[in-house]
């Protein structure tokens, strides 16, 4: 493992404008500087040391009420001295009408967890925080997004929550992209790695009433439809458990969260995740105080 203290800290501060009071705060929506079809915005914290604020990234789902996420997770970066991150991936950004694409991490010539890291370069660079390493949860359609930017991208993170997917990736070396991961290294040009994915702590969430299935049964003629495309299971803690064995298998560190009485809400999974994230948060610093010191 590569000391977190050797990973290069974020470029310094942009030769920027200073900050205006709509970049304060709760800020207003902001454009990515290389590639305006996406935007995000912030929570940034009015106290804390800057020099130690750490960044959690929201992922939205269908709905992209990424502004809402952002807020609903205040609290959580006041009493952790974290910067939130919620970025708004539109659908139809292609203007073919597809709804999903950030879900499944490529659509066309867009690398969605690329888009992500410039997200997270622009704003360390913008508020000289070190993004290195970054904390990462999703609801729904975010979860999608979130367990598959970790096969792809572990060493970025600090810590995981993926919350009620509607469909899974598992570690299926004799499947595909999106079911299975055999033909990554050629999709992505990585490979899945133990040892990275065994670094981060992760949390899988999901309500036991989360049980209609209308939304998440692929058919045939499907935009995302493939072989094994339904095989994880019928439900989302169905497919959640499926990937739950399928990362333990792999080595990796896993929570499993069935939270009672819990549908598809955004609210209270979000809510369950916080202090999974701030004790992962301060594991994280824990290790990285160790190493700077060694």
């Amino acid at each position: 493992m590569q000391p977190i203290s050797d990973i290069p800290r974020a470029t310094a501060k942009l030769e920027l404008s200073p900050l205006s009071l709509y970049e304060r705060g709760a800020t207003t929506v902001v454009a990515l500087s290389n590639d305006s079809r996406f935007s995000y915005c912030l929570y940034i914290p009015e106290r804390g040391d800057n020099a130690e604020r750490s960044l959690l990234c929201v992922i939205h789902g269908s709905y992209r009420n990424f502004p809402a996420h952002r807020d609903q997770f205040k609290d959580f970066a006041d009493a952790n001295n974290c910067l939130i991150l919620a970025p708004l991936f539109p659908a139809n950004v292609l203007g073919d009408g597809n709804l999903d694409g950030f879900k499944y991490m490529v659509e066309g010539d867009i690398r969605y967890d690329q888009v992500l890291q410039s997200m997270v370069a622009q704003v360390s660079a913008r508020y000289g925080i070190d993004g290195s390493r970054f904390g990462l949860v999703g609801f729904s359609g975010g979860a999608h997004f979130a367990h598959r930017f970790l096969l792809l991208q572990p060493e970025r993170l600090w810590g995981v929550s993926v919350g009620a997917p509607g469909s899974v990736t598992l570690l299926d070396r004799q499947r595909d992209w999106w079911p299975g991961v055999r033909d990554i290294e050629q999709r992505f040009g990585t490979a899945i790695d133990p040892q990275r994915l065994a670094e981060v702590p992760i949390q899988l969430i999901v309500g036991d009433a989360d049980l209609d299935t209308t939304e998440i049964v692929h058919r045939p003629g499907g935009p995302y439809w493939t072989e094994g495309a339904n095989d994880a299971g019928a439900t989302r803690p169905d497919r959640l458990r499926a990937l739950e064995h399928s990362l333990a298998d792999a080595g990796a560190q896993v929570t499993f969260d069935l939270l009672p009485g819990v549908g598809h809400e955004a609210e209270p999974i979000f809510t369950a995740a916080q202090s999974f994230l701030a004790r992962s948060l301060d594991a994280y610093r824990k290790h990285a105080a160790f190493h700077r010191k060694s």
